[in-house]
This record gives structure tokens, sequence and C-alpha cells, in this order.
């Protein structure tokens, strides 16, 4: 089975979108995404500068608008993966390209989480820091010692914390061993209990969110498990912004159901090194741009050859 996986925030760079913006469609269809997230995402994906696309508000609809039109562009021939899953934000395209959520209702609910994180994040001072290294069990005592929450799960040896900036300050200053902390360019403490707020303004969206079951095989943050049920799989998506991402669970249940590669859409990278360090062996494919989508595409008809 080959699948495809959408990154989370924090894989964006300025200017990303320009070369996409060649592909038949793709500039009519971020004018619709626009108008759905309320962001203008083509100005945002190819001339705002990096500290504005970092902001939650911009980031989630961009990084969620240029997953589907590169996933649209993988698959316009009429060839789907097998299966689907998403890191963190990443969850809300996974739900689209798997026919849970319409384009539409899955950028407006994208631009709703954007905005309402970011009001959640303005309220206390908080953040993350990528955990590298270390024994785990050690790493998540440490962890615990500062009332910091493990909010990234992400295999290979990474987990990211996240609570108070106080906290994650005394996290660098006393690491455990054979760590290496390195802080993370996001406005506040997500997938933790200070985004409380936030899962309330979503469950309140999706409620009035005509869904349907997944089409496709959809593995769930929540604990690297599949879903199958379209409503259960939207409860768990909101419910995900205050509970940790599980990618490490994800990954080991992608090993159990047979996976043989794994393509990453657009603004790829993280996800494909992550797989590469803890499924050694399986093929991958990072989409950053369409010179990449042959190379995704031979991948992708080869499963059925």
């Amino acid at each position: 089975m080959i699948i495809t996986v959408f990154p989370g925030q924090g894989s964006q760079t300025p200017g990303f979108l320009l070369p996409w913006l060649d592909v038949p469609g793709v500039r009519d269809a971020l004018l619709r995404y626009s108008d759905d997230a309320q962001v203008d995402l083509i100005a945002a994906g190819t001339v705002w500068d990096a500290d504005r696309i970092r902001d939650t508000r911009v980031a989630q609809p961009l990084i969620v608008a240029a997953s589907l039109v590169s996933f649209a562009a993988l698959t316009a021939a009429g060839d789907e993966p097998g299966g689907v899953a998403g890191h963190s934000v990443g969850e809300i395209a996974a739900l689209v390209a798997a026919g849970v959520l319409s384009e539409s209702d899955g950028m407006s609910l994208v631009g709703l989480r954007g905005r309402a994180m970011a009001v959640a994040a303005a309220a206390e001072q908080t953040g993350m820091s990528a955990v590298l290294g270390g024994d785990e069990e050690a790493v998540l005592g440490r962890l615990a010692q500062l009332d910091l929450t493990p909010a990234n799960y992400n295999g290979g040896g990474q987990i990211v914390a996240a609570g108070a900036l106080t906290a994650l300050e005394a996290l660098r200053a006393d690491a455990p061993q054979s760590t290496r902390i390195v802080p993370l360019q996001v406005a506040g403490a997500f997938h933790t209990r200070f985004m409380a707020s936030a899962v309330d303004a979503l469950r309140a969206a999706a409620d009035d969110i005509a869904v349907a079951d997944p089409r496709l095989t959809l593995w769930t943050n929540h604990d690297g498990s599949t879903v199958s049920e379209g409503r259960a799989a939207l409860d768990l998506v909101v419910a995900q912004v205050a509970t940790p991402v599980r990618w490490d669970r994800c990954m080991s249940s992608f090993a159990d159901h047979g996976v043989t590669g794994i393509i990453e859409l657009a603004p790829a990278g993280t996800l494909v090194g992550l797989a590469k360090r803890a499924l050694r062996g399986v093929p991958t494919v990072a989409v950053k741009t369409p010179d990449d989508l042959a190379a995704a595409a031979a991948l992708l008809t080869g499963a059925d050859a």
C-alpha cells in the first residue's frame, strides 16, 4: 500500500507556492481556498516574509492549501493512494483527501482553527521545544517535573515539549542526558490544555459540517489507529488541538498495515525525514515542487503494477 501524508505547521518557507501557480487549476483553487479560510493564500505563499507566514492564522490554512493542491496534481490522472494521514493541522488535509470533508469545509475549518489557536496562544506566555535524543522515559520524567506536556511524539527519538516559556527555559538550562533542545518558532503550546478554548470553538463549528465516511484508509494522530467513520474522524481532529500528536504510533501502524511507500505532499520534507529513521527501507518521495510529481506518481502507480 502506498500512502500520502500531509505535514503540519513549521514546514512552510517564504515563496514556496510560486512554482505551483504554473500548474493548471492551482491559482483558481487557491482563490477559492482564500475565501473559505479568510486569508490571501496566494500572497502568503509567494511574497509574504517568514515572520508573516509563521503567524498561526496564516500558517495553518497555507499549509493545508498547499497540501490539497499538490494532492490534486498528484491524483489528476485518476490514481489514488491506499491511505492518508496528516500530522497535526495536516489531519484536516487528510480528511479532505479521504472524502470526509469537502474542500470548502476543510479550508473554512482550518481558517477557524488558526484563528482560534492564535487567540488561545495569546492568553498566556507559552511555546514549544523539540527534545532530540536521550532516553524517552528520562525525557518524559523531566517534562513532568517542569509541568510540560509531551505535545508531539514524532518518533525517531524526537519529542516536542510544550508549556510555559519559563518551564521551557528551565528545560533548556538543565536538559536530560544526551538530548538537544531546539526551541520552535510557534506562537504557543499547541496540543495541550492551553488550547482548550480553541477546541470549544472548533467543536461548535464542526457540529454543523456534513461529513462522509472515508473512502481511503485514514489514520488518526490520537493513537495511530485507523478510523472508518467520518464523524468520529472529525471529532478526533477537533480534540487533537488540545491533545498530543502520536505520530510515532501512526508510523508503527503504517508498518503493521504493510505500507510499502510514503508520499509527503507540499510543503514536504519533515515527515519523510522521520519515516527514513523509523521505517527504514520504505521508499519515500517528498513533493516540494511540481518537479517532484513525476517521482511521486511513479511510486504511486508502481503499487498497482
